[in-house]
């Protein structure tokens, strides 16, 4: 008689996602039966997730996948996967900054780095983007240490913060900073700004669409309408940005601006593409910021912009701001970005195996 097929993994909150992390050579090598794999395990596709763990939210539909690098520098190497709730999709081209947050911690939980004192660093490459992280994890003599004063937008209570520099990040997915070559074009008649700063994006002005820039996530997601015309945009950008055909793919992502009206320097909203983010992404913090310091782009005239080169921006979001600090040389479409810094918070929740059906394998 077959019996389910067991997979250890640890479900872990990073940042203001949650997800389970595997031992990447705990799942199978092949993609095509890995994605089967990851489907079972979520409970996809199901819009309650009922057969699985996934939480029947694209934030909660997540998953990391680690393993020693053999890369000179490199501790770890992070394979990320969204997996779609209502659709049998596992999506491996786009990153996750918040799930990224977990990564080290799972890397020491696993023996895969050792704690190093107070606080350990692990150097991170991201199979996705070809980039490189180094997380800086809080540590004691008996391993990672997750509780302390730290909040975060999003996420309930404090934490132990999990400070994440991020390196090579420009041109993520694309030829560079600012890949149509035009730091602001039109596409449908509305003025953008398309940029890969840790992930390829298409920036615009809220009120350019007829949007305050601080609706709500609830608000948003009901005007359809909006949606329809924003995936329309989308899809060209998309094009312009060398990334060919995105149709149901969820690069390039989406944000729209506004003027910051409770102490940080611009407002947004981040989509996924299709939906919303009740929070704000990593990846999609580090772009914004850039787009926010970028003279010439759809942030003029909204953004407030520190003096100096070394800056830390705050950008309100839904849930409150994220944190970003961010180092840059130049100006206009001479941009560069020397590093990009954010602050995230991580938590074991359990660690155990989850089952799939034995015909999954």
């Amino acid at each position: 008689m077959a019996r389910q097929y067991a997979i250890p993994c640890i479900l872990m909150r990073g940042g203001t996602s949650k997800g389970p992390y595997f031992r990447t050579t705990d799942l199978p090598a092949d993609p095509g039966a890995r994605d089967r794999v990851l489907l079972a395990v979520m409970g996809s596709p199901d819009a309650r997730q009922i057969d699985g763990i996934g939480g029947a939210d694209t934030l909660t539909s997540k998953v990391a996948m680690v393993q020693p690098s053999s890369r000179e520098g490199v501790d770890v190497d992070y394979l990320f996967a969204q997996v779609s709730v209502t659709e049998a999709v596992v999506d491996t081209a786009p990153s996750c900054g918040n799930i990224l947050a977990g990564v080290g911690p799972f890397a020491i939980e696993r023996g895969m780095v050792p704690a190093t004192g107070t606080e350990t660093r692990v150097i991170i490459y991201n199979v996705n983007t070809g980039s490189r992280i180094e997380a800086l994890v809080t540590t004691d003599g008996d391993g990672v240490d997750y509780d302390g004063d730290t909040a975060i937008a999003g996420v309930p209570g404090t934490a132990a913060a999990v400070r994440l520099n991020f390196m090579d990040i420009v041109g993520s997915k694309t030829s560079g900073l600012l890949p149509s070559g035009h730091i602001r074009e039109e596409i449908d008649g509305v003025e953008v700004t398309l940029i890969d700063v840790a992930v390829p994006m298409m920036i615009l002005r809220a009120a350019d669409l007829g949007k305050t820039g601080y609706e709500t996530p609830a608000e948003l997601d009901a005007d359809r309408d909006f949606f329809a015309r924003l995936e329309a945009m989308r899809l060209e950008a998309g094009r312009r940005m060398g990334l060919g055909d995105v149709t149901g793919k969820v690069i390039p992502k989406v944000a729209i601006l506004a003027a910051p009206k409770d102490g940080g320097h611009i407002a947004a909203r981040y989509f996924v593409p299709h939906k919303a983010h009740a929070a704000f992404a990593v990846t999609g913090a580090l772009c914004v910021s850039t787009v926010a310091m970028l003279e010439g782009s759809v942030s003029d005239g909204l953004a407030i912009r520190p003096e100096g080169e070394d800056r830390e921006i705050l950008i309100e979001h839904p849930s409150g701001q994220i944190d970003v600090a961010l180092r840059t040389s130049g100006q206009g479409a001479g941009l560069q970005v020397l590093s990009a810094g954010a602050i995230r918070t991580a938590r074991k929740l359990f660690t155990g195996e989850v089952f799939v059906p034995a015909d999954t394998i």
